[in-house]
């Protein structure tokens, strides 16, 4: 019998419980890029002996999927309207299954880091559809319960994955990392032919003709964030001249950017980021909070499992045994803050988030060498409570008060900063704790963990809460003397 394709369609045979069946269709796509992003991480040190890596070069596995991620967040929009909800979805699941199949069979560095690549790709394109999905799914007042269940779900996959990547490191190496995402993909792919409808937004059918593409801003968006992590790790070397002529070609692109999608604004077209939106203050405070969150957020997740393996010297199956009460805490602690968030001020509760953060880092660094598995245990979990009363805040925050018209842009442009300020992260991370295991006289090849290896560990764990720390003036900016209220 052949499956009912438009979203009218799907809701007249399924009936109520269609907008929980999507909701499970476009939860599991996103907890397999989820999964990607994060999982790989546990095999930088395997992956790094094998091919013979530095730090420097390793760390691109995590940061090039970061800098296609977040290239590709912006494309979503027009593939959602040229091809529809079913098209887009099911394109970019079969990109990260073959990018996750193609990174297992790599035989050499530069196809794992393509085979990285296409997996960011794909992930920077499906994960802003499930929130577009869920608001035309679910009515007004369903939508708080469902982007709970959805949140917790989606956080699962980071605490999951490096759990089950420790063990498949420890037992089948490095490779086994990759092939982890094919039986979720191979899932989302079933369930996105069943329940995932055709149609654009707003119930209309896909219009590729008079859809078009903002090619020039998406051309100074990859320019640029390609410049940017370039030139800090050029700055890191020895060849400081290019590095400042990368971090100079990086600022030319982002004021060249502005200037287009002013123009873009002005002349009747669609911009890729509409600068309206940082006019309004609430917006512009919650996207600098966003950028510092994203560059603690994925740098930190980058950091600990080579803190855990390469500062400490415990296995990788023990990063799982670590990081996994830290993400199920985490997952509890999101819908409990979501609920929390209807009561406390958003500013608070962001301000609140970001400096247990910062304080989890801060204590990382107090750890000496053979630590006791509950301290690391406890300061990780810590750290993923201020994730928790975060997430559920920092959209709504930012977003209190905008006009309707923006709503989407907004959506779109914060994600986009956090997903760059993760970028910025996994690079910085990367260039500073080689640049402070230089300083020590450490030596990231060694077999086992050193008090000077430590040390470079604990100045960037530092450095990431003084980051955080800064973030909380932003955070404070989002207070506003009453909230509006939607019209």
């Amino acid at each position: 019998m052949k499956h009912p394709a438009t979203l009218a369609d799907m809701q007249a045979r399924y009936g109520k419980r269609y907008r929980w069946l999507l909701l499970l269709a476009v939860m599991i796509g996103t907890m397999a890029s989820i999964m990607s992003s994060t999982i790989v991480n546990v095999a930088i040190p395997d992956m790094s002996h094998h091919f013979s890596l530095g730090q420097e070069r390793a760390h691109w596995v995590s940061s090039g999927f970061m800098v296609a991620s977040t290239v590709a967040m912006l494309t979503t929009p027009w593939l959602l309207n040229s091809f529809g909800y079913r098209q887009t979805y099911v394109l970019s699941t079969l990109m990260l299954l073959a990018g996750g199949v193609g990174g297992g069979l790599a035989n050499h560095f530069g196809l794992v880091l393509a085979a990285r690549v296409v997996e960011g790709l794909a992930a920077g394109i499906v994960q802003p559809i499930p929130a577009i999905i869920i608001i035309r799914a679910f009515q007004p007042h369903e939508r708080g319960r469902a982007g709970g269940i959805f949140g917790m779900g989606v956080v699962l996959a980071p605490a999951l994955g490096p759990s089950i990547g420790g063990l498949l490191v420890e037992w089948f190496g490095w490779r086994s990392i990759f092939f982890m995402v094919a039986p979720f993909c191979l899932a989302s792919l079933w369930l996105a032919y069943r329940y995932v409808p055709t149609n654009a937004p707003g119930g209309v059918a896909p219009d590729r003709h008079n859809s078009r593409l903002d090619w020039q801003g998406l051309l100074l968006c990859t320019v640029g964030t390609l410049c940017l992590l370039n030139g800090l790790v050029e700055l890191h070397g020895n060849a400081h001249a290019s590095a400042f002529v990368l971090l100079g070609v990086a600022l030319l692109c982002v004021v060249w950017f502005v200037w287009w999608q002013k123009r873009q604004a002005q002349h009747g077209g669609t911009p890729l980021m509409h600068m309206d939106l940082f006019k309004h203050r609430p917006f512009a405070m919650g996207s600098l909070v966003a950028f510092i969150y994203g560059t603690a957020l994925f740098g930190s997740t980058y950091l600990l499992p080579l803190y855990i393996q390469m500062g400490q010297g415990l296995s990788p199956a023990l990063v799982g045994t670590i990081m996994l009460p830290a993400g199920i805490v985490l997952a509890v602690t999101i819908p409990l803050a979501g609920r929390l968030s209807d009561r406390i001020p958003v500013h608070l509760m962001i301000s609140i988030g970001i400096l247990l953060l910062a304080a989890s880092f801060a204590l990382m660094a107090t750890i000496g060498l053979h630590a006791v598995l509950w301290v690391l245990v406890t300061w990780t979990i810590l750290g993923r409570i201020g994730l928790g009363f975060i997430l559920p805040s920092l959209n709504n925050g930012a977003m209190q008060g905008l006009e309707h018209r923006l709503i989407s842009q907004a959506s779109s442009a914060i994600n986009f900063l956090r997903m760059l300020g993760g970028a910025a992260g996994v690079s910085l991370c990367g260039i500073i704790l080689q640049w402070r295991m230089a300083a020590h006289g450490a030596h990231d090849t060694a077999a086992e963990p050193s008090v000077a290896r430590l040390a470079a560990f604990d100045e960037t764990f530092v450095l990431l809460a003084l980051v955080c720390a800064l973030a909380v003036l932003a955070a404070w900016r989002l207070r506003q003397p009453a909230r509006r209220s939607e019209e």
